[in-house]
């Protein structure tokens, strides 16, 4: 066999068993069974509740987009917090504001609901933060 049959020959088998390889790979990660089942339905649940605010309930009036701009700014500046708290909920309806989602502390919880009584007074503010350890 000459050298050219030798290397199309060679490549051929390479192919080959990458194609093998890569089926055998895809079929098992497709029976392999997540290990947890993401489920939000009871926080689903309680987003709805009867005169809970939701994020699509923000007002788009200018003070009320300028009020929930500053304080996703000041909880995003601050490296202290956690992704979850950096990606909690700040719904502000006629100048009111409502915090929503997961913290991993109850420190986090307290800072969060800080920075928004700096913007608009602890009056102003619905805590309905959850504290979720990791």
């Amino acid at each position: 066999m000459d050298h050219a049959k030798r290397v199309a020959v060679s490549t051929l088998i390479v192919l080959a068993f990458l194609a093998t390889s890569s089926s055998i790979l895809y079929s098992q990660s497709q029976t392999q069974q997540p290990t947890t089942d993401a489920d939000n339905t009871k926080v689903n649940t309680r987003d709805r509740a009867e005169g809970s605010p939701t994020a699509d309930e923000q007002k788009e009036s200018q003070s009320d987009r300028e009020i929930t701009r500053r304080i996703r700014q000041s909880v995003v500046k601050d490296e202290s917090l956690s992704t979850y708290a950096h990606n909690v909920k700040i719904i502000t309806q006629d100048g009111h504001v409502t915090l929503k989602g997961p913290v991993r502390s109850d420190s986090e919880k307290r800072t969060i609901e800080g920075k928004a009584a700096e913007v608009v007074g602890q009056n102003k503010v619905t805590n309905e933060l959850a504290v979720k350890p990791q």
